[in-house]
């Protein structure tokens, strides 16, 4: 199938004044020539980055966009803090430039302030780093990358892109023992949560792509604020609001020598009043629409990975897919629990889940799995990472969640990459087992099944058939040690009913409890057998009373929102290429 089969070409991103397909002159929105290397978890990509930047020097350049950074975040075990690194750049000579979401009030448990401490250090050495808040009212700056320039060798020029913040809780390894500079989310995840994440490294051409992403933002006319209020507490303490001059862009580095991967860069950006962004002044949705056209391609296996998969239209992507090709198999890989353990906040979450679930379930039977993931302390793994493989050919990493919000209200960055060599294969043939998608599901099942890589099967019957006796098993050896009694994830997901309010005391007494009612568990299914290897659980969601359903349905379009309404678009359309529904 032709590579357009896959990728939108230029006019299909449906933004015609964005600038990030200008350096071709052919059509096309893709780069050829790239090499791109996935990274799980956030301990790996942390240290290959202060490695690549330990490695600058003068007049080189770090761009970097982020929902959230930490300044005291140790990227590696040797202490090197993200300030730290990137301070030390700046002494170097290194021209590093950042924009962070500004976020919402603190009270709300966001994070304003730590953007502006990272900003304010940088600063005082010379570099700059902005709280950017160009957002839809309740919306956020959702994506997460960051470009590495070089004057004088662009064959070593880098953009890492995917779902992984550079701050606190990201840097857990796959042992998955959790960072040892946490975030609590909720109580049942322990003292240190789990995390399970994936970033995507990018060599070649599509680094350009990724930086003019970068440039559109940095260089638009629209102020850093509209609100009154926050403009007069920036100037109030002397905050830079008004981002500096770039250098010019340079061309992009050469094509990476004997590399075949081909990468489209996506982005969601939605239409901002009073003042529109310049480079999508009614938005942009490519990545809604890409993952539309990608998934009409679907036949054999969809591999899903997502921190947040909600809502009627998610429901309806895959269930259209399911319905029209009988023997497509789902995959799909989610967190336990939400990560918040408020009531409403939590009813609302398992709501918007299974608004998306139960139409996929509905249209794909038994030909759809779904799982969470548990660690060796028998405490759930917090699923972070946004990943899609379909048939071995297609992947898309990045920020985007499979919500609404992602696809239409919050900015987003995803990389979608497919392989040169597969245009000369027919629709159903195997794709060479070197191709990016293939080894990023080989490398995540694996994990996940605790079985080295080369032991992962490549048919997707073999595959789904071994991922779901792999979750049984490990289901029924917690059972033995629990007893007749719920535990663990059947636990968790029955507490929806009469949750009490939780105070922060109450919070940390819960997260020792889930530890040591974990550790319980362990030791009596480790005295009766051996534990089954693998990470695997599966997953059901939990019935809602009706007044729940009524309150949550309210609800979910504040914590998933829309930004089509009130443009002449559905985002039903969007996500499958079908008409909208009246």
């Amino acid at each position: 199938m032709a590579l357009g089969d896959w990728l939108l070409i230029a006019s299909e991103r449906g933004n015609p004044h964005a600038r990030i397909d200008d350096v071709r002159s052919d059509g096309t929105a893709w780069s050829l020539g790239n090499e791109v290397t996935p990274l799980v978890h956030g301990a790996t990509y942390f240290a290959d980055l202060a490695d690549r930047i330990a490695a600058m020097g003068e007049g080189d350049r770090i761009y970097f966009v982020d929902w959230r950074g930490d300044p005291d975040e140790q990227l590696k075990d040797a202490g090197d803090t993200l300030v730290d690194v990137l301070v030390a750049a700046l002494g170097r000579g290194v021209d590093v430039r950042g924009l962070l979401w500004r976020s919402h009030w603190r009270k709300f448990g966001f994070h304003s302030e730590r953007a502006f401490e990272l900003g304010k250090t940088l600063e005082a050495h010379g570099g700059e780093c902005l709280r950017d808040m160009r957002v839809r009212t309740g919306g956020a700056h959702h994506q997460k990358f960051v470009v590495l320039r070089h004057r004088d060798d662009p064959t070593r020029d880098v953009a890492y892109a995917g779902g992984i913040d550079l701050c606190h809780s990201r840097r857990d390894d796959d042992t998955h023992g959790g960072d040892p500079q946490p975030l609590q989310i909720a109580p049942e995840y322990g003292p240190n949560p789990a995390w399970h994440d994936v970033q995507v490294a990018v060599r070649g051409p599509a680094v350009h792509d990724v930086e003019t992403t970068f440039r559109e933002r940095w260089e638009d006319d629209a102020p850093l604020t509209s609100n009154p209020g926050r403009r007069f507490t920036s100037w109030l303490q002397a905050e830079d609001q008004d981002p500096d001059p770039l250098g010019e862009q340079w061309p992009p580095p050469p094509p990476v020598a004997g590399a075949t991967d081909v990468v489209q860069i996506a982005r969601t950006y939605p239409p901002l009043l009073p003042v529109p962004h310049d480079f999508a002044p009614d938005g942009e949705r490519s990545i809604a629409l890409g993952n539309a056209k990608a998934m009409s391609n679907a036949r054999r296996l969809v591999y899903v990975e997502d921190q947040y998969l909600w809502g009627p239209e998610v429901g309806a992507h895959f269930a259209d897919a399911l319905r029209d090709n009988p023997d497509l198999r789902l995959v799909i890989v989610l967190p336990v629990l939400p990560d918040l353990d408020g009531t409403v906040s939590r009813m609302t979450q398992w709501h918007a889940r299974r608004a998306a679930l139960d139409p996929i379930r509905e249209a794909g039977g038994d030909r759809v799995v779904v799982f969470g993931l548990t660690n060796d302390d028998g405490l759930p793994i917090y699923v972070h990472s946004k990943v899609c493989i379909i048939d071995d050919r297609w992947a898309s990493v990045g920020s985007d969640n499979l919500n609404r919000r992602s696809w239409s209200s919050d900015s987003e960055i995803a990389c979608f990459v497919t392989d040169e060599r597969t245009e000369s294969l027919a629709t159903d043939a195997p794709a060479p087992d070197d191709v990016f998608p293939l080894r990023l599901r080989r490398l995540l099942c694996a994990e996940h099944l605790g079985i080295e890589e080369d032991d992962v099967p490549d048919d997707p019957h073999e595959l789904f058939d071994l991922l779901v006796d792999s979750a049984t098993a490990l289901d029924k050896w917690y059972a033995a040690g629990a007893g007749d009694q719920p535990h663990g994830i059947r636990r968790t997901v029955a507490r929806v009913h009469g949750r009490r309010r939780r105070t922060p005391w109450s919070r940390r007494r819960g997260r020792d409890r889930a530890a040591r009612a974990a550790a319980d568990i362990l030791e009596r299914s480790t005295g009766l057998a051996q534990r089954p290897p693998g990470q695997l659980r599966l997953l059901t969601e939990p019935e809602l009373t009706a007044p729940q359903r009524t309150i949550a349905n309210l609800l979910t379009n504040v914590v998933d929102p829309d930004g089509t309404l009130g443009r002449r678009e559905s985002l039903r359309r969007l996500v499958t290429r079908a008409p909208a529904e009246d």
